[in-house]
This record gives C-alpha cells, structure tokens and sequence, in this order.
C-alpha cells in the first residue's frame, strides 16, 4: 500500500512539473510571437484625412415660358371678293356641241316587270337529324328498336331522367320534392313482373307517412309484391320544405322482373 501511494504521488508531481514547463514554454512562444510579428506602432502618427460633404439644396428652377404677341385678326374689307382656295372649275370643256337628243317620257308608260317566282325555302332533314346522315354501327348504338346489343340487357333504364319515367327503375312523382339519395329498391322473391304504383304522403320533414300500393298504373296484383313497394316506399326519404303542405301527395313507381 505504501508503495503504490509512493508511486501515485511521484506520477502527480512529474504531472505537475510537466504542466508547468509546458505553459511556460507556451506564453515565451507567444510573447517571442507578439514582440516580432505583433502590431507596429507608427511615430508619428500620419496626418488625418478627411472629406467634406456639402447637403446644401440647389434652388428649384423655375421654368419661365417666352411670351409674344397675341395674334390679331387683320381688318375684314367687306366690298372685298371672297378669295377661295380652290375654284370649282371643269377640267376640260368641250369644243363641240353636243348633239345627242333630249330624252323623253314614253307615250305607253312604265311596264311592270314580274318578279321570278322564287322557291319555298326547305329545311334538308339531314341538317335537323343529323345522325340520319350516319350508318348506325354496333360501336355507337349500343341498342335500337329491332337489335339490342349484349350490354342492353333487361330492366335497364331506357333514359337520362330521375324525376320522368324510366323503365326498370323506381322513379318517384312528388310536386317541388326531391329525393334525397337513391330511391331504395324493394327485396323480393317471387317469380313475378310487373309495375307496383304506390300511393304516398310525405310530411313537411321529407318523411313518407303513409304508402298505400296499388294505385293508378299498377299491372301485378301480387300481396308479396306490394308489401315490398310498400316497406321501399316508407323508406324513401325527400328534402325539407316549409312551403309544402302538412301531407303532400304523390307517387313512386317500381318495376318488377323476373329473377
């Protein structure tokens, strides 16, 4: 134990001494640095110079324009003649009389001329139809009334129109009402077809109150059919209108294939 505290002090004592002849050499270096490639001071010192800036305004200039003689009108002689700046004179004149006889009226008078009969004005059907003047091909008529293409098939809706009628698809008839969202379809398993007129009141609020299938229009007598019209039709929902009546009649329409 002695020993290693022996060691342990001689290795802080050489420590010691190292650090020491190490920050002496270091500040020498810098002082022998400084006294040779250090600032010099120049005795005495150069004379200052100095610039002198003049912030006087020059005096604006102001423009002053020439003035002459008003223009005065001369005296008007009024016994003198107009002199023009150019005379009205014929380029030539004739040498020769001129023989030609003086036209005169004709005894029978003015005929009148009958206008050529012009032709009504038609319109060319092919400006009015123009797909009458193209060959209907199976890549632009997907259906027609004689042939439908594969991709017609049965139950679909022969038209652009949510609110006129459209077969194979439920369209509802409600004055100044609009659906809101689809129109749910009524679930169904039997083997029937047919179109289902269901009769309904809707409320202020968009909500049917009451359905009552079978109205005008309705071409299947089946319970199953008209029970499933029915449950779609109190499902339907249309947009709020204070306007409206408290019950506003109208109808909906579905139409039922074949599965």
């Amino acid at each position: 134990m002695q020993n290693d505290q022996i060691i342990r002090q001689k290795r802080e004592r050489n420590a010691r001494i190292t650090g020491i002849v190490m920050s002496a050499v270091v500040h020498l270096c810098t002082l022998v640095l400084v006294s040779f490639s250090g600032l010099k001071y120049i005795y005495p010192p150069p004379q200052e110079q100095s610039m002198l800036i003049d912030f006087e305004q020059t005096p604006d200039i102001l423009m002053q324009q020439p003035q002459g003689r008003e223009p005065l009108a001369r005296e008007v002689d009024p016994d003198r003649p107009v002199e023009l700046t150019q005379q009205s004179d014929s380029p030539y004149e004739g040498e020769l009389d001129n023989l030609t006889p003086q036209t005169e009226p004709d005894p029978v008078g003015d005929i009148d001329v009958p206008a050529p009969p012009q032709e009504e004005p038609a319109l060319d059907p092919r400006a009015a139809f123009p797909g009458m003047a193209r060959k209907d091909t199976s890549a632009t008529t997907p259906h027609d009334a004689t042939e439908a293409d594969d991709a017609f098939k049965a139950g679909q809706a022969r038209g652009n129109t949510e609110s006129g009628r459209t077969d194979g698809k439920p369209n509802a008839h409600v004055q100044g009402r609009n659906t809101v969202g689809n129109i749910p379809r009524p679930v169904y398993n039997v083997q029937e077809s047919g179109i289902v007129v269901v009769d309904i009141w809707v409320d202020n609020y968009g909500n049917v109150a009451r359905a009552v299938p079978g109205g005008d229009g309705t071409t299947v007598l089946d319970k199953t059919l008209h029970a499933a019209a029915r449950k779609a039709a109190m499902e339907t929902h249309f947009n709020m209108s204070a306007d409206a009546p408290a019950m506003q009649q109208g109808t909906i329409t579905y139409y039922f294939n074949l599965k």
